[in-house]
């Protein structure tokens, strides 16, 4: 019997699809992260702490490290962000608010969100600039991360912006070193 060029590839593709081979492990819309997220995917399955961010910088409540929050926020017209945040979105139909951050120690953090909306930190009334992100289109477990170096000694608000939805799930990690 002689297989032709079109039997080769079937055969090829049945015996990888019944190995559970590449095919299948490539579906995984949460892998591919640039860098080691083993941690921030681990809290994010993990049951959540339910939390509500606040409506303005002078009374937001404290962001909890190492931790996975299922945040209630606000709508967009309703926040009072400390700074205005860096992407300017319709604020019709979206929903924001803000966190407070005292943090352990000086270094770079993670900020991981389930949502597409915008991640902003403050600090002395000026945005502060991200580090590093990445992003998984299809991914909710985290979605995006946004890489932010800290000073600890500052005074920090996280302003989220820009949601589509009402609650956000979320997580604030130090970066691991090295």
């Amino acid at each position: 019997m002689r297989l032709t060029r079109i039997d080769v590839l079937a055969l090829a593709l049945a015996g990888t699809l019944v190995s559970g081979g590449p095919a299948l492990a490539d579906n995984d819309p949460c892998e591919g992260f640039k860098w080691d997220v083993a941690k921030e995917r681990a809290l994010f399955a993990s049951p959540a702490t339910m939390a509500t961010a606040g409506k303005a910088g002078t009374a937001s409540p404290v962001a909890a490290l190492n931790r996975l929050v299922h945040l209630k926020l606000f709508p967009t017209s309703q926040v009072a962000f400390p700074v205005a945040p860096g992407k300017s979105g319709s604020a019709d139909g979206t929903y924001g608010g803000v966190l407070s951050l005292n943090l352990p120690a000086s270094g770079k953090y993670r900020v991981s969100i389930d949502l597409p909306l915008w991640i902003d930190i403050t600090a002395d009334g000026k945005l502060l600039p991200p580090s590093d992100y990445a992003g998984q289109h299809g991914c909710t477990a985290p979605r995006k991360i946004v890489v932010f170096t800290l000073d600890a000694k500052q005074r920090l608000q996280l302003q989220l912006s820009d949601s589509p939805q009402p609650t956000v799930l979320m997580t604030i990690t130090p970066v691991p070193a090295g």
